[in-house]
């Protein structure tokens, strides 16, 4: 969704709540009501127009663009089919996964073998999918919540965890900021409640380090990936000598 489509969609709901019909908007600019209509419908208002409107609305301009910017819908995830169109082109998948980690066009082309012709045009396919909007100069602004995920058992969750977790896994962690811990052991139902309370809260922890250090150079900043498992779990070798 563009901006000019926020923008009418909260002009719209603007005029419902103030009451107003697309004939009380014909009547203030002097125009049919069918063209009204049109004007919505074909996304053509000029400044001047969205002026008139705010005007009707008892509004300033710029507090009718604020209301479009607040009220803009947020993904909270993505169709099955969008998921699935990211894992089959990997080069529209790498553009989506750089701009939910804030990276601007110019750094993923500078980066990546990725021209800026197929840069543009994978963005263009994600805002169609309604993950961000592209703004003049080349700025994204992401259009997605705060709690925004991958389905739990979608297309990039299967991707990542066939494609990715091996190569995560066959790594010796030793570096300073790297390291695995395995703990194995036995637990009520309640245990195993507080231990899932524990990880939520680690995983939340990482979500705001992340949004803290959105707005750093690209170059003060390394990807970090962070596995969290859990699962009741004995291993093959204990299992065989079972009665």
């Amino acid at each position: 969704m563009s901006e000019v489509s926020d923008l009418i969609l909260a002009i719209k709901r603007q005029l419902k709540a103030h009451g107003m019909t697309y004939k009380d908007v014909a009547a203030a600019m002097q125009l049919s009501e069918p063209s009204v209509k049109r004007l919505f419908s074909n996304e053509r208002l000029t400044v001047e127009r969205v002026a008139q409107l705010a005007d009707l609305l008892g509004m300033t301009l710029s507090e009718l663009m604020l209301s479009a910017h607040v009220s803009a819908p947020e993904l909270h995830g993505l169709a099955p089919a969008d998921e699935l169109r990211l894992v089959r082109h990997p080069r529209l998948l790498l553009v989506a996964v750089c701009v939910l980690n804030h990276w601007q066009p110019a750094q993923i082309v500078a980066v990546y073998q990725i021209d800026s012709s197929e840069c543009d045009d994978a963005l263009s396919q994600l805002q169609g999918m309604g993950l961000l909007t592209v703004l003049p100069g080349q700025r994204i602004r992401l259009r997605i919540a705060r709690d925004f995920v991958w389905l739990p058992d979608g297309p990039i969750r299967r991707f990542f965890r066939e494609e990715g977790l091996p190569d995560f896994l066959d790594h010796p962690f030793t570096a300073a900021d790297e390291g695995m811990d395995f703990v194995h052991g036995m637990l009520t139902d309640a245990a195993r409640q507080e231990l899932q309370t524990v990880i939520q809260r680690v995983r939340q922890r990482f979500a705001t380090l992340h949004e803290a250090s959105a707005t750093a150079p690209l170059e003060e900043k390394t990807g970090m990936a962070l596995l969290l498992a859990r699962r009741t779990w004995e291993p093959p070798v204990f299992r065989a000598l079972r009665r």
